[in-house]
């Protein structure tokens, strides 16, 4: 597989980012019901209110990620002096290509340009793939943030200090 580049997202990609983000949580869900893979889906809304960036593979968008910088009304547990990111997403194929590593380091490139001395962010407890990452980064588990958005939905909640 080439090189991995990571870039701020056009909005002819804006679909394509949409599927993979789907794609990589659809195990998670609970069935063509859920209504967060229309949230999931919905890049154009986050591009607009947050900053969405994808992982980019001969021209073919494999993975995308929302950086919620000050002020985004995207930002969950952030505190003030902390960025966070969400919806951290690799296509399934591509997958161990180092683009979700990428795409988090971004994030916290961002974070430090606002002015960030750390980072925060939520995952549940089955996105094991997205916790090593986490763990190779730095992150430590931050179980007295942890925290349920809607009923039956437990997020476990991450940091770095940087």
């Amino acid at each position: 597989m080439s090189r991995v580049e990571v870039r701020r997202i056009r909005p002819d990609e804006h679909e394509r980012a949409g599927d993979v983000c789907v794609a990589a949580y659809d195990p998670l869900l609970t069935g063509a019901e859920d209504d967060y893979r229309e949230r999931l889906h919905d890049v154009a809304t986050r591009d607009a209110q947050a900053e969405v960036w994808v992982a980019v593979v001969d021209d073919r968008v494999v993975g995308v990620v929302t950086y919620c910088p000050p002020g985004s009304p995207w930002r969950e547990i952030g505190r003030d002096e902390e960025g966070e990111f969400r919806m951290l997403a690799v296509d399934p194929a591509a997958q161990g290509t180092g683009a979700g590593t990428a795409l988090a380091r971004l994030c916290e490139e961002r974070a430090r340009e606002h002015g960030a001395t750390g980072m925060a962010l939520s995952s549940l407890a089955a996105m094991r793939a997205a916790h090593s990452i986490y763990s190779r980064l730095g992150y430590a588990r931050e179980p007295g943030r942890d925290w349920s958005p809607v009923a039956g939905v437990d997020l476990l909640a991450f940091s770095k200090a940087f």
